[in-house]
């Protein structure tokens, strides 16, 4: 065969066709965001909630910012509660923290799931990250992961007036009454961690290290992901056991 003929033929090959390019172009998208070319697939009956970055509420942030949108995480909750092929959630926390609304709003939602759930604090689950750090059944922190517990902050203007502090002071107890009702820490202790002075720099508050949090009954154990699959499992299979003892009994 000639070369000319053969440089014919590499110039008449079929164009690839749109499954082929769709299946390249997924690779490439997992190649860029995950550095792998191959994603692990396979149902599961655990649903993953991963909490990261700053948690975005009214108000958009910086497009450079690690977010967490409470309008993406609270439709997820509530399709993960009607799915019948969910029987747990696991939730996963490296957070600063954020807007202390949509916080509450996510740590409420977890809270009101009939699904056994299991929360890990990994690296940090600071400021309005404790609340949706204690919403669980039962909670997790890593043995190096730390919890900032400060007291309610505000950006931007402030006007000087009585209500804007009493309405500072709600907000602050709804935090605190929200953490102090899903652990077993007490509202003393609570407010002594949030108000303490010298150990942040210029400011309020106590940085809790793992076992640190668990002392103090903020959290129910030290453990990470190995640990918070086997006591979310633990609890499926219990919850399906009662719901088996229950149908058998009527």
């Amino acid at each position: 065969m000639s070369e000319k003929t053969k440089s014919r033929e590499m110039t008449e090959q079929p164009a690839p066709s749109p499954a082929e390019e769709r299946k390249a172009s997924a690779v490439t998208e997992a190649i860029v965001q995950l550095g792998q070319t191959a994603v692990p697939s396979g149902e599961s009956n655990i649903f993953c909630l991963t909490i990261i970055g700053q948690i975005e509420g009214h108000l958009m942030l910086p497009p450079q910012n690690k977010t967490t949108k409470y309008e993406h995480v609270i439709p997820q909750l509530i399709a993960a509660e009607q799915n019948s092929k969910i029987e747990g959630l696991l939730i996963i926390l490296n957070t600063v923290g954020g807007d202390v609304e949509a916080g509450l709003a996510i740590a409420e939602m977890i809270a009101s799931l009939t699904k056994p759930t299991v929360t890990v604090v990994l690296g940090g689950g600071h400021s309005i990250g404790v609340p949706i750090a204690v919403s669980a059944d039962y909670t997790f922190i890593a043995e190096t992961a730390t919890m900032t517990i400060h007291p309610i902050r505000m950006n931007g203007l402030v006007i000087g007036v009585p209500q804007t502090f009493e309405y500072l002071e709600k907000m602050q107890e709804r935090v605190t009454r929200f953490v102090t009702r899903h652990s077993r820490i007490t509202e003393e202790t609570f407010k002594h961690l949030m108000f303490k002075t010298g150990e942040l720099t210029r400011d309020i508050g106590t940085t809790v290290i793992g076992a640190d949090a668990v002392r103090h009954g903020l959290i129910d154990s030290v453990g990470a992901l190995g640990e918070a699959l086997k006591e979310l499992n633990r609890r499926i299979k219990e919850l399906k056991t009662s719901h088996s003892e229950g149908g058998e009994g009527e």
